[in-house]
């Protein structure tokens, strides 16, 4: 069974809709003719995906935080809920600059990641930075090293995570051929026992998969699923 889905975008060959197929079959859903694509375990986690990152879409798909034809709010809130549920479950990923990690004692909040920006930037030399699949689930965060280059693969427990944000000074990053990759942090604890906290530093890598993005998916649906 496959299911047409209608893309709207801007200067796609004097097309003005495109037309996708979603085909199923026995490793779950994914775009027809699209070899690239992974398969996801159902049709709400692979719209959810492709609305923080386009991967073989033209563009990004936009959830609207409401349907247009009905009065209120709440059924169409409550789909976005369920849509983002189902792909912290799953796991989504994307690639950022991992630009290091500074121990921080009891400090946490915007204030970690503001000391822990600043500090790095002030590094003379320049600390070393990589490339890595960052990975966002149920379990956590997990981040592996795609060159090897510093480390092989970290988990942190979502337990552990406890507050994540861009920099408050909106510094940018401007190494490694970046010019305005945007910094963001996410603060951990260095044990479940323990009140030292470790912020962990990033900085954009692809203007499609933006640090606002994955914040918000961070803060409001990893870190938030703990909270209800």
């Amino acid at each position: 069974m496959s299911l047409p889905i209608s893309i709207v975008g801007g200067d796609l060959s004097n097309e003005l809709v495109r037309h996708f197929l979603i085909e199923c079959t026995q490793k779950g859903v994914q775009l027809k003719g699209c070899p690239n694509e992974p398969y996801f375990g159902s049709l709400t986690a692979l719209v959810c995906q492709h609305s923080i990152t386009p991967l073989a879409l033209p563009c990004k798909l936009i959830i609207p935080e409401r349907d247009p034809l009905e009065e209120t709010s709440d059924p169409s809130t409550q789909s976005v809920t369920n849509s983002a549920a189902e792909l912290l479950k799953q796991g989504a990923a994307c690639n950022v600059w991992f630009l290091g990690s500074v121990e921080l004692e009891s400090l946490t909040g915007y204030q970690a990641v503001q000391k822990a920006a600043s500090l790095t930037l002030a590094m003379d030399p320049p600390p070393t930075s990589t490339v890595v699949n960052f990975k966002v689930s149920a379990q956590g965060i997990t981040l592996t090293d795609n060159q090897r280059k510093l480390f092989f693969r970290r988990h942190y427990t979502v337990n552990t995570v406890i507050f994540c944000a861009l920099d408050p000074q909106d510094r940018k990053w401007t190494r490694d051929g970046c010019s305005s990759a945007k910094i963001f942090g996410f603060v951990a604890r260095k044990s479940m026992s323990g009140t030292e906290n470790v912020c962990h530093l990033f900085a954009e890598h692809d203007p499609e998969q933006p640090a606002s993005a994955i914040v918000n998916f961070v803060s409001k649906v990893m870190i938030g699923s703990l909270k209800k």
